[in-house]
């Protein structure tokens, strides 16, 4: 099975290619923009890196809709069941609450959802492993893979090009009718709107008031970025994350291959990318297999430096914290939470959609 995504999403990166990232645009007609489409306006907190916004998919109003559309509609699943926000819930910070996501007829995937969230300012790949270098191609690996979606891409854009409604909204947002290069592009605007800098920490951060934070998370913070704590040689910088892929010993023979279902490398064997600690209140489960139900458990892992394995990153190593200093540590994680993403994106759930086409 995972074999098999791979070799499909690898043959769908050598089709875009061909297409010029396209489309293939000798099969479906592009449509000349009869007006300027709106700006969508990117809030750019200021503590952050700048977001990165391919030219080709720079964001309007019209393209951020469609894709909120697309992001909450079953239609492309196989057996319309199923969509991105099935594993993606606004309420739990674009998780699913669940170890391992489940896609259609009931199938379990490998690896927890991944939170959505600040993807616009994030030069890393994609996914737990890094298969995938853009928002945009990242598309085809849920809709496609057989125990998610199961729908190839042509016969996704064929359900949209016979909607009632989408092709209308495809041409305000692109000019050109349904095709891969605007369904994958709607959703990726989508996610690249999805940007969480309103937790606690972050009012500390933008004005150096410590009264923000509370004695015991202002202790979790010096712990967490102090060689004693070893937190923030992985986790660094706004988004709380590396740009690269660890394995952290969680276990001791690699069930999943991780970075190495990519690279062919063994030494890559059960090393994933890092997440973001942002939004932790939220995204339980953690770990790329939902194997830690809670903070406690994932900071008992690794203050015991892990379970022993041959790529095991030499950061992970026994920390010998105190039961105060383990509490503090929880506490400053916490306050990374941001309430306010939650509630401004609690009504980005399905809209009322039209009764699907046959």
């Amino acid at each position: 099975m995972q074999i098999r995504l791979h070799l499909t999403f690898r043959a769908w990166c050598s089709l875009l290619v061909l297409c010029g990232l396209a489309g293939c645009r000798h099969d479906i007609p592009v449509f000349p923009a009869e007006q300027a489409a709106q700006p969508y306006l990117l809030e750019q907190p200021p503590h952050f890196p700048q977001a990165r916004i391919p030219q080709d998919n720079v964001l309007t109003e019209a393209r951020v809709a469609l894709g909120r559309r697309l992001f909450f509609d079953p239609i492309l699943s196989r057996d319309r069941t199923v969509s991105c926000g099935s594993c993606h819930h606004p309420d739990k910070a674009f998780t699913d609450g669940r170890p391992l996501s489940m896609g259609i007829d009931g199938q379990v995937t490998s690896r927890n959802a991944i939170g959505l969230f600040n993807a616009a300012f994030s030069p890393q790949r994609f996914n737990w492993d890094g298969l995938v270098p853009s928002l945009e191609l990242q598309v085809f690996v849920p809709i496609e893979a057989h125990n998610e979606m199961d729908l190839p891409i042509p016969q996704a854009t064929e359900r949209l090009r016979n909607h009632p409604e989408y092709p209308a909204l495809f041409q305000a947002a692109y000019q050109r009718q349904p095709d891969t290069y605007s369904l994958t592009r709607a959703l990726a605007a989508y996610q690249r709107t999805l940007v969480s800098a309103g937790s606690r920490y972050d009012d500390y951060r933008r004005t150096g008031n410590a009264d923000f934070l509370s004695d015991a998370e202002l202790r979790g913070m010096a712990l967490f970025f102090s060689e004693r704590g070893e937190c923030f040689h992985c986790h660094n910088g706004e988004l709380f994350r590396d740009g690269d892929f660890h394995n952290t010993g969680i276990h001791p023979d690699n069930p999943d291959p991780g970075l190495a279902a990519f690279t062919g490398r063994a030494q890559d064997q059960g090393k994933f990318h890092t997440p973001s600690l942002r939004n932790l209140r939220f995204t339980a489960p953690y770990m790329h297999d939902g194997s830690f139900a809670t903070l406690q458990e994932v900071i008992e892992h690794y203050n015991k430096g892990g379970l022993p394995n041959p790529n095991r990153s030499i950061q992970i190593k026994p920390l010998n914290l105190t039961p105060q200093e383990k509490q503090d540590l929880v506490a400053f994680l916490l306050a990374l939470s941001d309430e306010e993403f939650i509630e401004s994106h609690k009504n980005d759930g399905p809209p009322s959609l039209p009764p699907p086409a046959p």
